[in-house]
């Protein structure tokens, strides 16, 4: 049986998670739904990611993946398509 939770936000932030759940491909339900199922799994607090996933690594890991993920945008190999990607990964 579904029930019904209503919430009141300020409409600044509710337009930024609409904007972030359609960058993911989720209405604003279909992404509150998600969050709410996976606190539930995490049965704790866990870290939202600006990589949009959740997670339940301590502020350093997460602190380690950020500064990771800084170094491949500033030194990764760039490609103009997914076939010249897999053309240089069979090199």
């Amino acid at each position: 049986m579904n029930t019904t939770i209503q919430i009141r936000i300020d409409q600044a932030t509710k337009t930024k998670a609409q904007k972030a759940f359609k960058g993911m491909g989720l209405d604003l339900s279909s992404g509150i739904k998600y969050l709410l199922t996976q606190a539930g799994k995490a049965d704790s607090l866990s870290y939202i990611c600006d990589f949009g996933y959740m997670h339940n690594y301590n502020s350093k890991k997460a602190k380690e993946m950020h500064k990771e993920i800084e170094y491949a945008k500033k030194h990764a190999k760039r490609f103009s398509s997914v076939q010249e990607m897999f053309v240089d990964l069979e090199k």
